[in-house]
């Protein structure tokens, strides 16, 4: 049917013909749905792993401020800050006030 198609023998009959050409159609348009969908997919891996390079640079600059955070609560860091503005550790322990 196709190759007759291609060797032009049925372009005579008119109803062959439009037979004919409706199977190409049809099987084109499968095609384009297919090569859309295909690069479709390729567009999301792309993305996907765009993602994931951002997440784990994200991650890095996480765990850095962490580390920086847990520097800066330091009992060490902030009593070396407070001597700079004047201030003193504590030798006595708090007290706490109970109001009855």
């Amino acid at each position: 049917m196709i190759g007759n198609i291609f060797k032009g023998k049925d372009l005579n009959k008119y109803s062959q013909f439009l037979k004919d050409w409706k199977i190409v159609l049809y099987v084109f348009v499968l095609f384009m749905i297919m090569v859309t969908s295909s690069h479709k997919a390729d567009e999301k891996v792309h993305k996907i792993a765009l993602l994931n390079n951002e997440i784990k640079e994200l991650r890095s600059i996480m765990v850095e401020k962490r580390r920086e955070l847990m520097f800066l609560k330091m009992e060490s860091t902030i009593s070396k800050k407070m001597n700079k503005k004047g201030l003193e550790v504590s030798l006595d322990p708090p007290k706490k006030i109970i109001i009855r």
